[in-house]
């Protein structure tokens, strides 16, 4: 059985109106909710997934705090990848334990921390961010999800290039990433990942337009994830009544290297050309 120690992050929720607390404990201190009082004294030692109350009664479930938990209740003042569109960028970007990745547009950190979570200790996240002050809360949410070890968080214009090279992936979140296409290239190994999200069609035109084995990358992929949750009443099993119809489009691409005397004018779209299905 694990109980809860000293320094770790725990999810506390309420079954009624699931309201969410994320906390990292730490003797001595206490959390103050519209219910009553949690000292976080009586939750150390306390076994995760069971049931504590405060001062006054209420019940809470003590729970360990996932990734989902972290990024959906990051302190933030920008927009952040939602969860559902993290998961998939990491696997289509192939971050794996000792990864080493780049991000551009840091904004709060959600994505910076799923990429931490997963590249270990021996991997590592270069996220550079353009506006100044930015990164003061993203700099937090890592700190009190005890990730900020793996991050280097580098203010700094994509534009100008990125100082580390033979990376294993490069995922650009920002207005215009069809501008730093080169820039993303030469710090990319051979084989490496582009990724990119952008919340309108005109800009994945943009990237579309400048996206070619010319330029350093083939295999370019578009798509959109759509996440519908539905009520979990086992008696009425239905949709919820809102959902999130549009995140953004995700645009993937991989590193290539064109060989000297190759006519790269032959060049054919995606949907031309024998099928690209893997024989099993």
């Amino acid at each position: 059985m694990r109980c809860a120690q000293a320094g770790d992050t725990v999810l506390l929720i309420n079954e009624r109106d699931r309201r969410r607390f994320i906390r990292t404990l730490e003797p001595g201190r206490q959390l103050e909710t519209h219910r009553g009082l949690l000292k976080h004294d009586d939750l150390i030692g306390q076994p995760i997934g069971s049931e504590v109350r405060t001062h006054i009664g209420f019940s809470y479930y003590l729970l360990s705090a996932t990734t989902d938990d972290l990024i959906s209740n990051a302190i933030r003042k920008t927009q952040i990848i939602f969860p559902k569109d993290a998961g998939y960028i990491i696997m289509k970007l192939g971050i794996c334990p000792g990864s080493r990745v780049i991000e551009t547009g840091t904004g709060s950190g959600g994505l910076c921390m799923a990429l931490a979570t997963i590249v270990g200790d021996e991997g590592h996240v270069y996220s550079y961010e353009l506006r100044e002050g930015i990164q003061d809360i993203a700099r937090q949410n890592l700190k009190r999800t005890g990730l900020l070890q793996r991050v280097t968080l580098k203010p700094g214009d994509a534009h100008a290039g990125f100082d580390e090279t033979e990376v294993d992936a490069v995922f650009l979140d920002m207005l215009t990433p069809y501008e730093v296409l080169t820039q993303a290239r030469a710090a990319l190994r051979g084989g490496g990942v582009l990724g990119s999200i952008v919340p309108t069609t005109n800009q994945v035109v943009e990237l579309l337009k400048n996206l070619g084995v010319s330029r350093g990358y083939a295999f370019v992929e578009v798509e959109e994830l759509i996440l519908r949750a539905y009520k979990p009443i086992s008696a009425r099993l239905r949709p919820d009544d809102q959902m999130v119809g549009h995140t953004g489009y995700l645009v993937f691409a991989r590193a290539v290297t064109i060989r000297p005397g190759i006519d790269v004018n032959t060049e054919t779209s995606g949907d031309e050309g024998p099928s690209d299905e893997a024989e099993v």
